[in-house]
C-alpha cells in the first residue's frame, strides 16, 4: 500500500517535514507557489498543510481528487471553504492551542507600549529628540483590566493582569464564577466592564454577536482616558468611532494588531499619535509556529495513517459502519445545539443530554459532540466536534448524559437541557420518517418545527390578535414567511411561535416586531 503524500504549500517549520515522514507519510514540501501552479498538482496528493498563505477554495478542492484531509497550522481558517471541503468529504483540521500563550502575550506587550508610549517614544528619540516631558505614560498596577472572552487566549491575558497587580475583570457569557475564582478574575456584566475598565483586551472571535461590538454607543458608556487592544480579530472595533473617540480624547489610546482589511495598507488610523499598531503578529513567534508546524504534522499524519481525527472543524470522530446511521442524528443534534446556544445569554453551568429511544442503539459520542460544538460554538471560538467536551470541562460546565431505551411520544428522541446562572431552557428533537429533523418542545411547550435558515422565535400571551398584528407588520416590512409554528402549554400559558423568513430580519424590524403589545420576548436565530 503506497504511502500518503501531503503537500506544504505554505512555510512551516522543517520539523513539520520530520514529522510526516517519521509517520510514514510522503512529504513535497512547496511554499511560494502560485495558485495555478497548486490546482496543476494539488490532485497527486492526500493531504495538504497550510498557514494563511494559500487559499483552499472551492475549484482546489474540486481539483484534489485524492485530498482527504486539510490541516491549517494555527487558528484560523478564512482561507479554507470549509463548506465545498465537507460537500467533497475532506477533513478540514486546525491547530486551536499552538499559539495561544503567543497571542495572550502579544496583547500584554500591546498594553505595555500603550500605557508608556514606547513606540512614539522610541522614535523620537531615534530622531535625537529628548522629549520626557512629552511621553508621560501610566502604570499598569492597580489599573483595571477588562478581558472580553475569556476563553483560551483571553484566559491567558487575564492570568498575565493578575501577575502585573492589576484589577482584573471579565465578560464571558461561558465564563462560570467557578473557572473566574480559578483565574483570579471577578467576572461581570459587559456594561459593568465598559463601566470600569481602564484598560480593554479582546478576545473573542468575529461573529454577528460581535461584530462591531465596540462602537460609539459602547464607548459611550466607558470611562474617559480609557484604553483599548484588539489583538483577537479585524471589524469588532468600529475603526471610525474609534478614530472619532480618539480625536476628542474620550479615547486616550488604542492598540490593534488587526483590522477591519487586511493586509492593512491604509487605515483612517494609521498615522493617530495616540495608537500603536502591529501587522497580525499576535501568532508570530518562533515558539508558537514550531508548536503549530509539530501539532498539524502530528493531527494529520494520524488521520492519513491510522484515521484518527482531532482539532476536524467539518466532522465528528465516525467510522465507516456507523456513518449512515448516525448522518440524520447529526444533523438533529447540530440544530438542537444551535437552538439552545442561540437562546442562552448568559452563563452555562450545566449541560445535560437525554437520548431516549432506539438512539440509545447506537453510538451517541459524535452526536454529544456535535451538539456541543454548535452550542458552545455560539459563544467560543475555535470549538469544534472534538475538542469540544475538553473546552466545556476547562470551562468548569457540568456535563451529563442519560440514556432511556423506552420513549413515550417518539420511536426515539434527544432532550437538551442548559442550565445557566439566568435559569434553565431545554429543547427537544426527534426524527421525522427517520431521516428529518424536528424540534417537538420547547421549555415543556409542545411544538413541531423544522429549523432552517432565517428564524424568530417568540414568547407571547396566548391572547386573540398576535398572529394577525405579526403577519401584517411583516408583510408591511416585504418580509415572506416560510414557516410559522405555534404551541402553547395545555392552560394556555406559555405561548410560543418559530417564524421561518426568506430574508434575514434587519435590526429596525426587529425593534418593531419585539415592541409588539402582546410579545414577551423575541430572538433572531439563523442555521
Amino acid at each position: 500500500m503506497a504511502s500518503p503524500k501531503v503537500l506544504i504549500s505554505d512555510k512551516l517549520d522543517p520539523l513539520a517535514v520530520e514529522i510526516f515522514e517519521k509517520n510514514g507519510c510522503e512529504v513535497d514540501f512547496k511554499p511560494g507557489l502560485t495558485p495555478e501552479e497548486q490546482l496543476k498538482i494539488i490532485g497527486d496528493y492526500d493531504g495538504l498543510a497550510i498557514r494563511s498563505a494559500t487559499k483552499v477554495t472551492a475549484e482546489m478542492i474540486k481539483a484534489g481528487k485524492k485530498l482527504k484531509v486539510i490541516g491549517r497550522a494555527g487558528i484560523g481558517v478564512d482561507n479554507v471553504d470549509i463548506p465545498a471541503a465537507t460537500e467533497a468529504g475532506m477533513v478540514v483540521m486546525n491547530t486551536p492551542f499552538g499559539n495561544s500563550i503567543t497571542t495572550a502575550e502579544h496583547a500584554i506587550a500591546m498594553m505595555f507600549a500603550l500605557a508608556r508610549q514606547i513606540p512614539q517614544a522610541n522614535e523620537s528619540t531615534h530622531q535625537g529628540k529628548w522629549e520626557k516631558k512629552k511621553f508621560m505614560g501610566a502604570e499598569l498596577y492597580n489599573k483595571v483590566l477588562g478581558v472580553i472572552g475569556c476563553g483560551n487566549i483571553g484566559g491567558i491575558a487575564a492570568t498575565r493582569g493578575v501577575g502585573l497587580q492589576m484589577q482584573v475583570i471579565a465578560y464571558d457569557p461561558f465564563l462560570t464564577e467557578e473557572r473566574a475564582a480559578d483565574l483570579g478574575v471577578k467576572k461581570v456584566e459587559l456594561d459593568e466592564l465598559f463601566e470600569r475598565s481602564d484598560f480593554i483586551t479582546i478576545h473573542v472571535p468575529k461573529n454577528e454577536h460581535t461584530a462591531n461590538l465596540i462602537n460609539k454607543d459602547s464607548i459611550a458608556k466607558m470611562k474617559d482616558g480609557v484604553r483599548i487592544i484588539n489583538c483577537a480579530r479585524g471589524g469588532i472595533v468600529n475603526e471610525g468611532d474609534l478614530k472619532e473617540a480618539l480625536d476628542s480624547g474620550r479615547v486616550a489610546g488604542a492598540a490593534l494588531d488587526v483590522f477591519e482589511t487586511e493586509p492593512a495598507t491604509e487605515n483612517p488610523l494609521f498615522g493617530h499619535e495616540n495608537v500603536v499598531c502591529t501587522p497580525h503578529l499576535g501568532a508570530a513567534t518562533t515558539e508558537a509556529q514550531v508548536n503549530v508546524a509539530l501539532q498539524v504534522a502530528e493531527q494529520m499524519s494520524d488521520y492519513l495513517v491510522n484515521g484518527a481525527v482531532m482539532n476536524a472543524l467539518n466532522m465528528a470522530s465516525i467510522s465507516a459502519e456507523d456513518a449512515p446511521k448516525l448522518k440524520p442524528y447529526l444533523k438533529l443534534a447540530e440544530q438542537l445545539g444551535s437552538f439552545a446556544g442561540q437562546i442562552t445569554s448568559t452563563s452555562i453551568k450545566k449541560i445535560e443530554i437525554e437520548y431516549e429511544g432506539t438512539i440509545t442503539n447506537i453510538k451517541t459520542d459524535p452526536i454529544t459532540s456535535t451538539l456541543l460544538a454548535t452550542l458552545l460554538g455560539q459563544q467560543i471560538e475555535s470549538v469544534n466536534m472534538v475538542n469540544a467536551t475538553q473546552v466545556a470541562q476547562a470551562r468548569g460546565i457540568e456535563l451529563k448524559q442519560s440514556y432511556n431505551d423506552e420513549s413515550k411520544n417518539w420511536r426515539s428522541m434527544i432532550n437538551v437541557i442548559v442550565t445557566s446562572e439566568e435559569r434553565v431552557r431545554n429543547v427537544t428533537g426527534t426524527l421525522f420518517t427517520g431521516k428529518e429533523p424536528r424540534i417537538v418542545n420547547i421549555e415543556g411547550v409542545p411544538i413541531e418545527a423544522a429549523l432552517s435558515g432565517h428564524m424568530i422565535f417568540i414568547r407571547n400571551d396566548d391572547q386573540p390578535g398576535m398572529i394577525g398584528d405579526l403577519g401584517t407588520l411583516l408583510g408591511q416590512e416585504g418580509l415572506n414567511i416560510a414557516d410559522f409554528r405555534l404551541g402553547r402549554k395545555g392552560d394556555k400559558s406559555g405561548a410560543i411561535c418559530l417564524v421561518a423568513l426568506d430574508a434575514p430580519v434587519s435590526d429596525e424590524v426587529f425593534e418593531k416586531i419585539a415592541a409588539q403589545k402582546q410579545i414577551l420576548s423575541a430572538k433572531r436565530l439563523s442555521f
